[in-house]
């Protein structure tokens, strides 16, 4: 589907708007969490996405953060939704935008919904430097058949997540639950440290798995305590850094989905992708649908479990930020 392309208001291009709220927010040095749109435009079925929506920014202000939902509204970014932006992220038709799409929605008058790559730098250039998301981009397995889904690809693909870059230059923390589990783990580790972003385990020492708990690849860091995580991301900017900073948080354990069920969807879904030719940025909708329909919707399940998780963690490393928090 293309997406929708509106008469542009050469006066209305290129503008970052957050909502009156958001502003004032932002202006007292108040809590602020950005949330991105893409996961619930194209990561969650409908209905599920309006109603994860209110339930995440519900569970941001439960914390004591204000929640700023991020996407493109006729070509005008929009930091902060009000429920009728958020009908429109929900009701499909989006276009996906990445950070490299952002211009050129804004120019054509394009509805988008924004990545982690693009959430972040919108958030960002509004002043909000804490995001929360699902699963963390990054360095796609090589798709292929029986030994061709082996890590390590990327040199053959060169398939990497604009996030990565993203937060190699935006100065940014990302509560995530790791990266998603159908990339390559620690492909994408080696690349967070080449880019000097920092990666926190919260509560673990295990890097998480999006869907489990455990990627099978160390934490470089462990924080207990949104005060820890709070010191270190002040820190990390007080010494001149540039780049972002990753807290991964596993999915609640009574969510994690079944090892074996996991394994077995991945290995369907890799060949899935590869049978039907699907490449880039359509890869991660096709296997997540794979994942829910091959699950029964326990995948589903995970996925809303950890999202809402990073969401009220966020909030209180937002608060925490902000000098009201333990």
């Amino acid at each position: 589907m293309m997406p929708h392309v509106s008469t542009p208001v050469p006066s209305a291009a290129a503008q970052v708007l957050p909502s009156p709220e958001v502003a004032d927010a932002v202006r007292a040095g108040a809590p602020v969490v950005a949330l991105e749109s893409t996961l619930l435009a194209h990561g969650l079925p409908a209905p599920v996405g309006r109603s994860a929506a209110d339930a995440l920014e519900a569970a941001v202000r439960a914390h004591g953060a204000v929640p700023a939902t991020v996407a493109v509204l006729d070509g005008a970014a929009r930091i902060g939704l009000d429920a009728a932006g958020l009908d429109r992220v929900c009701a499909g038709g989006m276009a996906k935008l990445s950070a490299r799409d952002l211009g050129v929605a804004a120019g054509l008058g394009i509805d988008g919904a924004t990545t982690v790559a693009a959430t972040a730098a919108l958030a960002a250039a509004a002043g909000v430097t804490l995001f929360a998301t699902g699963g963390l981009g990054g360095v796609h397995r090589r798709i292929g058949c029986g030994p061709e889904h082996r890590p390590g690809d990327a040199r053959d693909s060169w398939d990497v997540s604009a996030d990565l870059a993203a937060l190699a230059r935006l100065g940014v923390l990302v509560v995530c639950s790791g990266v998603k589990s159908i990339l390559d783990v620690g492909a994408t580790l080696e690349v967070l440290e080449t880019h000097s972003v920092p990666v926190l385990g919260y509560g673990t020492d295990a890097f998480p798995g999006f869907y489990r708990r455990d990627s099978g690849f160390p934490a470089p860091w462990r924080v207990d305590t949104p005060a820890q995580a709070a010191a270190a991301w002040r820190a990390h900017r007080a010494l001149g850094a540039v780049s972002g900073m990753v807290l991964a948080q596993p999915v609640p354990a009574e969510a994690e989905l079944d090892a074996a069920l996991h394994d077995r969807l991945l290995d369907e879904g890799l060949a899935l992708v590869a049978a039907g030719d699907v490449r880039g940025k359509d890869v991660t909708p096709v296997l997540l649908e794979h994942f829910h329909t091959g699950s029964a919707g326990a995948s589903l399940v995970t996925n809303l479990a950890l999202v809402r998780g990073n969401a009220e963690l966020a909030a209180r490393v937002a608060v925490a930020l902000a000098g009201g928090g333990k």
